[in-house]
This record gives structure tokens, sequence and C-alpha cells, in this order.
């Protein structure tokens, strides 16, 4: 029986397949890539290394999903995948959706806000100088702020049926707000121990503001969620 969208046939089939594949090989090329990073080995010495970033770990759930895909593809006939995959899906595809929004305007208007000052031994010490920014190569910036939302919207709008109404509803509540809570508590914790957050946005602004923005993310990744269920064929 198919259960996407589309007539299930062997060439869209195909195009299925090698779209997981495609996928997760970009975004496991992100992943593999951190260690290439200028500032890695200050990364790694903080509290919670690079999973403090909600990018890397939008960027892990994001090719989970797409490696049960991709499992899925080769195995039909094992229904707990294609569980497995809508359940990851609900949490993975609103989640890359809101990293991509926030990091992409903040890069484009306000760079500052999302990337940290470089701190290499050639940062001017000059206080009447703005520091450079940490940037990182394109091809790994697509990777990692990019690849896992458009994978992620492609194989939901052709490769997969849109969700019931109430599972839509109520099930992208509490998933939303058990992500969004964990995020914070996450994120909260290891600035106490770390002195910063991994973004400017967060370090440069009081608690209750923090909240606000907590809360703010939660509510665009949950009423993203229900436009592209909505808007799904």
């Amino acid at each position: 029986m198919p259960h996407g969208p589309l007539v299930t046939s062997g060439s869209f089939k195909i195009w299925q397949t090698t779209t997981h594949a495609i996928a997760l090989a970009i975004m496991t090329y992100g992943f593999a890539s951190l260690g290439t990073l200028p500032a890695d080995e200050w990364i790694r010495r903080q509290k919670g290394g690079h999973f403090q970033f909600l990018t890397i770990q939008g960027l892990v759930v994001a090719l989970l999903t797409m490696a049960v895909a991709l499992a899925a593809d080769f195995l039909p006939s094992l229904n707990a995948l294609k569980f497995l995959k809508r359940t990851l899906f609900m949490i993975a595809m609103p989640l890359a959706v809101v990293i991509s929004s926030i990091y992409w305007t903040l890069l484009t208007v306000m760079p500052h806000l999302i990337l940290r000052p470089d701190l290499g031994p050639t940062t001017p010490t000059s206080s009447a100088t703005v520091p450079a920014l940490q940037r990182i190569p394109l091809k790994m910036d697509l990777a990692l702020h990019a690849a896992p939302a458009i994978s992620l919207l492609v194989d939901f709008l052709l490769f997969e049926r849109k969700y019931p109404r109430l599972q839509a509803r109520y099930g992208a509540i509490v998933v939303t707000a058990i992500a969004g809570i964990w995020y914070a508590c996450w994120v909260e914790y290891c600035a106490q121990y770390n002195g910063v957050f991994p973004y400017p946005f967060l370090t440069h602004n009081p608690f209750n503001i923090r909240v606000a923005i907590y809360a703010g993310a939660s509510g665009l990744a949950l009423v993203s969620f229900w436009m592209l269920n909505t808007l799904h064929p």
C-alpha cells in the first residue's frame, strides 16, 4: 500500500530513495565538518560542546529522520520504521524551519546577534575596532542551516501524507512544548558553567527576555508545522 501523497511506482520510489540518500549524505558531511572549524577545540572544551547549539540538535534529529526514511525505503514492510519516521518528522521539520528562518534572517540583517566574535590570535585588540565575526565556509553553512529544512520540506510535501487533524493539533502542541522546554533548560544549564550562551542574542539578554525568545521560537515552530500540514496537498 502506498503511504505517500502520490501513487507509488518504480521511478517514484527511486526518486524518493535518492532524495533521502542525498539529504543524509549532505547533513552527515555538515556534522562531520564541525571538527574542521577553527573554534572546534574551544567549543568542545565547553559544557555541552557543539550540542549547546540548537542548529546541531536540529541537524541530528533531521539526520536521524532521513536515516530512518532511507531504511524504510529498503524495508517497506516494517511499519515500525514508518511510524518512527513520522514521529521524528513532527519534531525535525518545524525545528529545521525555525532554525533556518532565524539563522538566515539574522545572518543577513544582524549577523552580530547570531555569530560570535573571532577569538583567533589575529582579532584586533583596540577597543575602537569591531572584531571580525566567526564565519564558516558556505558549503558547510548550507549543509548545517539549509539542507535540513529543504530536505524535510521536500520529503513531506512529495513523499509523505499529511498528519490527521487531531494528531496535528494536539500532538504538535505536546511535541513542541517538550522540545522547547528541553532546549531552554539545557542551554541555561550549559551557560551556568560556560559563562556565555552559544548565541550572542541569548548572552546579551536578561533571563525574562530569554524566556520570551524560547517561547517565541517554540510558537513559531508550532505555527510553521500547522501551516505546512494545512498546505500539504
